[in-house]
Parts: C-alpha cells; sequence; structure tokens
C-alpha cells in the first residue's frame, strides 16, 4: 500500500485556514503497509494507532499535530520513524476529552532504523517496553511533559536528548545501549531518577533545577558547565538494572566502574558522588569542591608505582593519591616514565591545581577522613613547592620539610633521618666530643689558724689525640650513646664533653627531636579519626 493511496483512503478534510490535512482517528492497526507511511503536516484530532502493523519503508509525522496518543505496539518497521517538530497529546479544539498520560508507546515494536522525535512537543509519557531500535535514539530540541520510560528495550546505537525539556518527568530510562547517552543542554524542571547502561553519559552543560539522581553503569560521565540548583547524586548502580520480568540484558562495554572524567565549571556545593572512577577526573574550573560529597569507594589516580629512572638517576614516587591533572603536568616537567599524559590540551599549571588539592583535602576533612584528606595536602605542599610565582625563601623551607618528613606525613623517611641523624652524632661523638680521659677532681686544702678553707675544681676536658681509629672503641661508643639518646628525649647526659662536643649535643638536642615529633606527627595523621 503506497503513500499516496494512504492518503486517498484516508479522505481527509482540508483545513481553511492553514490549508493542511484534518483527520479524525488514524488507524492502521494489523496492516502491512508495503512502502512509507508518511503524514508530514497532517492534524489528527484524535489517536494515532499503528498496533501489529508491518511497515516496510519509514514511518514519518513531521511537523504534524496529533491530539490524542500514538500507539505503535507490536509495530515492525523496517525503515525509521521520524516525528521531527510534531505536537502529541494535546486534544485539540472541537475534540472532547482529556489527554491520555501515555502520549506515545512503542511497547513490544521493532524498527530497524532510527527513532527520531528532534524538537517534538510531547504533553505525556514516552514508552518503550521490551521494544528494539536498531539505531539512535534522538530527542534533541524536544519538550516532554512526563516521563521517558524504556523497560527491556535494546537500543542499538546511543540515545540523544541534546537541548530537551523534561517540564514534569520524574524518571527517565532504564537506557540500556552501546554508545552514549547525550544529556548536554538539556533541562529537568522536577525532580528526577535517570539510570542508564552505556559506554558514556554526557551532561554538559544539563540544567537541573530540582533534585535529581543518577544511577549509572559502565558509563563515563561529562558533567562539564553542568548547572545544580538542587543535589544531584552520580552513583555507580552495583547489578544490572531489573525489573518485574528480570534483569535487563546490557551491552558489551569496557570497565566495570563508573568514572567520572570531567566536573569543569560545576558548582559542586550540591553534587554527591559515590562509588565512580575519579582517576581520570579533571577538575579545574570547578567551584565550591570543599562542599563535594564523596561517599563509598572513589578512586582516584596514583603516582606511578615502582623505580623508574629519570636522566641518569632512579627515582621512587612516594604512593599517594594525586589528581589526573597532576599526572598531565609532570608529563611536562619530568623526563621519569609512568605518568599519564594529557589528551585535551595543555594542564594546569601548579599553582592553579593548589586550590584544588586544598579544597578536596577541606571535602575529606570535612567528612572525618583524615587520613583520607593526607594525600591531599601532600599534593597542596608539593604544588607550592613546585610553583616557581613561590618565594624562593618559602620554596626552600618547603623543600626542608619534604625532605626531613614529606611534609610530616612520611614517618619513615623522618624515622630514616633521625637514625641517620644519631648514627653520625655517635660517630662524631666519639671521634671529637668525648675527652681523652674523663678529669678528676682535685681537692686543696688552707689552714688558717684554727680553719681549713678546702676548694675542689676539676680539670677542663682534654681534647682526644692519637689514631682515629682507636677513639672507635667501646667504652666510648657507650658514652656517646648515652649522649645522643639523652639529647633525643630533652635530656643532659651529665657527661664530661669536649668544646666540640658540647655544640654537638646542643645541635643534636635541637635536631633530632624534631624528627622525632615529624615521625610521630606523621604516624598520627594516618591514625586518627
Amino acid at each position: 500500500m503506497s503513500e499516496s493511496l494512504l492518503r486517498a483512503l484516508l479522505a481527509p478534510t482540508i483545513d481553511s485556514e492553514t490549508r493542511k490535512p484534518v483527520l479524525g482517528h488514524l488507524r492502521f492497526d494489523h496492516a502491512e503497509i508495503l512502502g512509507d507511511a508518511g503524514f508530514d503536516r497532517v492534524t489528527v484530532r484524535g489517536k494515532v494507532s499503528f498496533r501489529h502493523t508491518k511497515v516496510r519503508g519509514n514511518v514519518r509525522f513531521v511537523r504534524a499535530e496529533i491530539g490524542g496518543s500514538a500507539e505503535f505496539n507490536d509495530a515492525r518497521i523496517e525503515g525509521s520513524a521520524f516525528f521531527g517538530h510534531t505536537k502529541i497529546g494535546s486534544v485539540l479544539s472541537g475534540m472532547p476529552g482529556s489527554v491520555n498520560r501515555r502520549s506515545v508507546s512503542f511497547n513490544g515494536a521493532e524498527i530497524r532504523s532510527v527513532v527520531g522525535f528532534a524538537h517534538a512537543e510531547i504533553s505525556g509519557d514516552v514508552v518503550f517496553v521490551r521494544a528494539k531500535i536498531g539505531g539512535e535514539l534522538q530527542f534533541n530540541g524536544a519538550e516532554i511533559g512526563g516521563n521517558v520510560l524504556f523497560r527491556y528495550t535494546a537500543i542499538g546505537w546511543g540515545a540523544t536528548f541534546r537541548g530537551a525539556v523534561f517540564r514534569s518527568a520524574t524518571e527517565v530510562g532504564t537506557l540500556v545501549c552501546k554508545d552514549a547517552v547525550d544529556l548536554s543542554e538539556a533541562t529537568f524542571e522536577s525532580g528526577v531518577t535517570i539510570e542508564a547502561s552505556a559506554r558514556a553519559v554526557i551532561c554538559r552543560r544539563t540544567r537541573w533545577a530540582s533534585t535529581a539522581t543518577l544511577r549509572l553503569r559502565f558509563a563515563k560521565v561529562d558533567l562539564s558547565n553542568a548547572f545544580m540548583e538542587y543535589p544531584v547524586s552520580v552513583s555507580a548502580h552495583p547489578r544490572p538494572f531489573a525489573r518485574g520480568g528480570g534483569e535487563m540484558a546490557e551491552p558489551e562495554v569496557p570497565g566495570p566502574l563508573v568514572r567520572v572524567t570531567s566536573l569543569r565549571g560545576v558548582d559542586a556545593a550540591h553534587l554527591v558522588l559515590a562509588d565512580v572512577d575519579l582517576s581520570r577526573c579533571r577538575f579545574a574550573g570547578a567551584i565550591h569542591l570543599d562542599q563535594l560529597r564523596m561517599e563509598g569507594r572513589c578512586p582516584f589516580a596514583a603516582v606511578p608505582s615502582g623505580i623508574h629512572r629519570r636522566g641518569l638517576w632512579p627515582v621512587r614516587w612516594t604512593p599517594r593519591r594525586i589528581l589526573a591533572e597532576e599526572q598531565h603536568w609532570r608529563t611536562h616537567t619530568t623526563s621519569a616514565a609512568g605518568w599519564t599524559p594529557s589528551q585535551s590540551g595543555e594542564p594546569p599549571e601548579p599553582a592553579a591545581l593548589a586550590p584544588i588539592y586544598r579544597q578536596l583535602r577541606k571535602a575529606f576533612e570535612d567528612s572525618k577522613d583524615e587520613p583520607g584528606a593526607a594525600d591531599f595536602y601532600y599534593g597542596e605542599m608539593e604544588m607550592r613547592r613546585l610553583n616557581r610565582d613561590t618565594p624562593r625563601a618559602e620554596r626552600a623551607l618547603l623543600a626542608a620539610y619534604w625532605a626531613a618528613s614529606g611534609y610530616g606525613l612520611r614517618a619513615s623517611r623522618a624515622m630514616g633521618l633521625l637514625l641517620v641523624s644519631m648514627t653520625t652524632t655517635v660517630l662524631v661523638m666519639m671521634l671529637w666530643g668525648l675527652p681523652k680521659d674523663d678529669p678528676k677532681p682535685e681537692s686543696t686544702g688552707t689552714l688558717n689558724g684554727p680553719r681549713i678553707t678546702i676548694t675542689t675544681d676539676t680539670p677542663d676536658p682534654v681534647n682526644p689525640d692519637g689514631p682515629l681509629l682507636k677513639r672507635l672503641s667501646t667504652d666510648r661508643f657507650e658514652k656517646s650513646l648515652q649522649v645522643v639518646i639523652n639529647s633525643v628525649v630533652f635530656r643532659s647526659s651529665g657527661q664530661d664533653l669536649t668544646t666540640g662536643g658540647t655544640y654537638i649535643e646542643m645541635g643534636s638536642r635541637l635536631a633530632e627531636p624534631a624528627l622525632l615529633g615529624l615521625a610521630v606527627l606523621a604516624v598520627w595523621g594516618r591514625l586518627k579519626r
């Protein structure tokens, strides 16, 4: 049955003002159409029904008006189904009754190619149950008054909702597709739950005017410049989505975790992330990161493991969580291998990364996760030390702090330096600090009539002499060790020392207790809650 024959059979009336065909109802249930079914610019006052219909070509309702619902349940369309710039579900003047909440339904339908509702106006729900869509699903620029529901529906490629407006949708999904779900520049005017299992979920410049919950599987999520007026949560769904009929089949997509790839331009004050991978997330440009909430397991990027060569020198990076932007920046500043290069232009400089680390540190501290905040404090201090705009004196102080204890976070480094310092002090004390012999007090008396005056003097310690190896005796080692250990705990050993030994002890009593304190501080920082 050709399109021209269809129009002749329908015998529509013509609107005198718009010159458009006007139909009462349009029913082709259980029919077989050998070619295209085209109804561009047609006005249907009632319902459009293609239930159990076979269409060998395309179905087109472009710039049409459908007052009732459009039902394509169990239809078989070998081409595409287009509803561009079409109004569906709005009861026109002169027709009694009310709008059916379900404006569009494709339950059990099979469409071999694209299903498009670009710039359409749909007053009610759009429902796909156990349908098959061979191509892409398009709702670009559409205005949807109800929900967009998908139950056990396979989408061959992706689903795009760029610029769509959801007036009162409370649910969108569950979208299961091989490619991306694109919600860029879409607007959600009411609280909504979005469920999707896809390769990517793109939410660039998406606007949520109410609360929203995104339950996702596998997807790479791009939230660049998204606008959130109310709390929005992004979480990884642990199991395949299921409804009353069991778990939904999922396409084979790489990666078990949901990965957030960008928060650029996002006000994170209303954002909650749960069980998502942040190892490749770009934070530069986001604001209020100190109010970002992270729950569950949210892994960040890590420094390269193992030993790498930087020029002629082997280097080993201290294990810690870092930002993806730091990885990108270090590929430009170090010749050591293992860092991940940037895929999107020049990375931010340390001056821009330090505030990001500071805000994320505060976010962890506010959630009472002090050990989790430690790595971000380390990253903040690293960026301050490596920032060329930091004054030289401050950079030198930070470098000393880093070398001594890893900014008060590396107990092993502080303890190792303490042991080296104590060993060196013991050795120096044995060689030059202890006198040749312990001075012996000498008493002298004076008889003046019936009175005797006795004076006791202790000679000055005599510097040791002779070969250095002879000074390394067991007795001198024991005395030197007592001096050093007492110095660490701010006590005086009472041992007689040479002039050089006195100054050595003074330096030891100043430096070594500080190293011990840094080691204790680092251990406490990892254990406290």
